[in-house]
């Protein structure tokens, strides 16, 4: 029984996939030492970490890319393929777009640098767990970019799955300009709409996304329409 007015943790369980040994077992040191968190898991390649994945069902997998055999994309595919439940943090050196966009793509929750500080990835791995993305700062502008850069109606056309209901044009044409850094009130005045109107359109596209910021709506953005840019 918790002492009154003590919040306890949910324990998390983690499989960390990375081949190199001395990353994995590093990573599981440091994780090791979080009391809420279990790590269950450690997988060289990918193929082992979507065994490790049916066998111990974890929350998340932390995950690397580029890896002999099976890479940490097809991995990703295959985890959110067969368990959609486990969410997948991608941990590596890899900052280019071509890795970026393909692990979005894939179904990753997340895309951290390997020089994240320690309070940085555990504050990524409860949030992964929670259903939010999180992304690393380095990154997280050209995630921005590429869905500004996205046309209205190539959006529009994207089967938006897991999206309680599609968007209207007009909040497409919103949402762009949100990813673009463009304030509600510098969007009501682009599109001569009312403060208030455009706060509520904000909060509609949010509520439909399933997400609370505009990085998050950038990152479901890219999984579901990036393809036709």
């Amino acid at each position: 029984m918790p002492e009154s007015g003590r919040v306890v943790e949910k324990r998390l369980s983690i499989v960390i996939c990375d081949d190199q040994a001395v990353v994995r077992e590093g990573l599981a040191a440091i994780l090791g030492t979080i009391p809420h968190i279990d790590v269950v898991g450690l997988a060289s390649q990918g193929q082992e970490a979507v065994e490790m994945a049916e066998k111990y069902l974890p929350d998340v997998v932390l995950m690397d890319l580029n890896m002999p055999h099976m890479n940490g994309i097809q991995a990703i595919r295959r985890i959110r393929e067969k368990f959609p439940a486990i969410a997948v943090l991608v941990l590596t050196t890899y900052a280019t777009d071509e890795w970026l966009f393909d692990a979005i793509r894939a179904g990753a929750a997340g895309y951290l640098l390997k020089d994240t500080r320690r309070e940085d990835l555990v504050r990524a791995i409860e949030d992964t767990a929670k259903g939010k993305s999180h992304i690393d700062p380095a990154v997280a502008g050209r995630i921005l970019a590429q869905v500004a850069s996205l046309s209205t109606a190539s959006l529009s056309e994207t089967p938006m799955m897991n999206v309680s209901s599609p968007l209207t044009e007009r909040e497409i044409e919103i949402l762009r300009l949100l990813v673009q850094g463009f304030s509600n009130p510098e969007i009501g005045q682009k599109l001569f709409l009312a403060p208030g109107t455009v706060r509520n359109y904000v909060s509609e596209i949010f509520t439909k996304l399933g997400v609370s910021d505009r990085t998050q709506a950038a990152v479901l953005a890219i999984k579901l329409g990036y393809h036709h840019g």
